[in-house]
């Protein structure tokens, strides 16, 4: 017997009355959230993350578009028959169980829906499953991983104000090069061998990967090369201002990103074996990414090392931008946007299919690939959030050239004011220049001395002549300006009362 659809025909009034304040409410509720969040970090002055919220936002408006375009062309898509042949082609399950109703019109024909209206539905809940997951993914990583890192970042820049770290990095004592703390951390037997560092750096990621040495070497390094030595600047708040502005970039989903999702989608056909290789994927990438923010650390010190044997003060490397893939820094941002991506998405998958299917459903049937997703996806998150991050934050500082959050909010803003004030100034000088008459073989009489109780007069004649009324006793002084494009002169002469 087949079940009646019921619609709100039969639906009392004040079910759907109930249904919609409850979505309202939860929808106002989320809005005023995200209100009080934006107005904290406008207090706060956290411009990069009002960016990264606001991002957040123009995503959750480009979900609602796409939930309302797969609304309205459920049925017109429903309708698109293709052939049996095609449609039995790159399935995601080997023996799937098709209950779901074809549409009409494609049942005559002996043909297929393209996707149909139940396909369509759980499509809807895949989209938004896997952009809860990627935001939750970045926020997880970038603000749970690198708080403990900052705090720990923040106490080591208050000991560089210290006496005794002054005295230890004095510019006047000097030292051999191996006798440096740094030197003796990245100076090994496997330094000069190629293979053997890789290895090296590999393993080293893994334990310690930023040590205090670590980053009072490169912080110094920094500041040489963008300021005067010895100065007060504040690395451990323009590290963190960095990656809020990193965290804006990472969070969005932009073109690339939905590419790479229809892709894995596409790859999730049963064909591919995709459980064995694709979430394995993301976790290379992040050794390999690890393993190269190690090696630039150990190459700067060996480039240090063939320059001088004598360290003064303390060891000093110099920033530059070809220890680098390609020569871009700004290429481990979108690696590691596509290994948080790619990782996001393998539990966004693993879990709309344990929701929408159950757990031993076509898409898990071996224990191994649910024991792999799992494993390999919380891996990848701690790896990256705890190890990674915090190389990255550090190590692409030393590029050639510095980032714009190098000045706090303040500053840029006064910076901003000083500048449109200073065009506005420059434009206001270049009319009144504009607006000057010329004084082409003209003579302009001035009186320069102070006239108590008589207001000037001006005399505008043919010889632009300009006088003030003057006492009896004084001098008076004439000044005749000729102007002959390049060559100016003046003949003064006094006169006595």
């Amino acid at each position: 017997m087949a079940s009646s659809v019921i619609t709100l025909e039969s639906t009392p009034t004040w079910a759907v009355a109930v249904v919609v304040f409850v979505l309202i409410s939860i929808s106002i509720c989320i809005e005023h959230l995200l209100h009080l969040l934006a107005k904290y970090f406008n207090k706060s002055r956290r411009k990069y993350l009002i960016q990264a919220l606001d991002k957040i936002k123009s995503e959750l408006l480009q979900l609602g578009f796409i939930s309302l375009l797969l609304t309205v062309g459920e049925k017109p898509i429903g309708n698109i028959c293709i052939p049996k042949s095609i449609g039995e082609t790159f399935l995601p399950c080997s023996d799937p169980s098709n209950d779901s109703p074809e549409e009409a019109k494609c049942e005559e024909q002996g043909m297929v829906s393209l996707l149909s209206r139940q396909g369509m539905k759980e499509l809807q809940y895949l989209i938004f499953v896997l952009a809860f997951f990627h935001s939750l993914s970045c926020i997880l990583t970038f603000g749970l991983g690198m708080a403990k890192q900052m705090r720990k970042w923040e106490s080591w820049e208050a000991e560089t104000r210290t006496l005794e770290y002054q005295f230890s990095n004095d510019p006047r004592r000097f030292l051999l090069i191996h006798q440096t703390s740094f030197a003796r951390r990245h100076l090994r037997f496997w330094s000069e061998h190629r293979f053997l560092r890789c290895s090296a750096c590999f393993l080293r990621q893994f334990y310690a990967s930023v040590s205090k040495v670590d980053y009072f070497t490169l912080r110094h390094g920094f500041i040489t090369a963008h300021f005067s030595e010895g100065s007060n600047f504040d690395f451990q708040k323009y590290i963190k201002r960095t990656l809020e502005k990193d965290f804006g970039v990472v969070v969005g989903i932009s073109l690339w990103v939905w590419i790479l999702s229809m892709l894995f989608i596409f790859l999730n056909a049963h064909g591919f074996y995709n459980y064995l290789w694709l979430p394995f994927i993301p976790l290379l990438m992040l050794l390999l990414v690890g393993t190269q923010l190690q090696g630039i650390i150990t190459r700067m010190c060996l480039e240090s090392q063939e320059k001088s044997q004598v360290v003064r003060g303390t060891f000093l490397v110099r920033p530059s931008d070809h220890f680098f893939w390609f020569g871009w820094p700004k290429l481990l941002l979108h690696i590691m946007h596509f290994i948080l991506f790619q990782n996001s998405f393998q539990l966004a998958f693993f879990t709309w299919t344990w929701y929408k299917f159950g757990f031993r459903s076509c898409f898990h049937r071996k224990t191994e690939d649910i024991v792999i997703r799992l494993a390999v996806g919380v891996l990848v998150q701690v790896l990256c959030g705890y190890v990674t991050l915090p190389l990255y934050a550090l190590v692409t500082q030393m590029g050639t050239s510095m980032k714009k959050v190098i000045f706090p909010e303040k500053v840029v803003e006064g910076l901003k004011r000083w500048r449109a004030n200073a065009r506005r100034n420059i434009a206001l000088k270049n009319n009144y220049t504009s607006a000057r008459p010329s004084l082409d073989n003209n003579t302009t009489s001035i009186n320069t001395s102070p006239s108590f109780g008589a207001s000037p007069s001006f005399n505008l004649n043919t010889s632009h002549c300009v006088k003030f009324d003057q006492p009896s006793s004084s001098e008076y002084l004439a000044v005749e300006v000729k102007d002959e494009g390049k060559a100016n002169s003046a003949n003064r002469e006094t006169k006595d009362s």
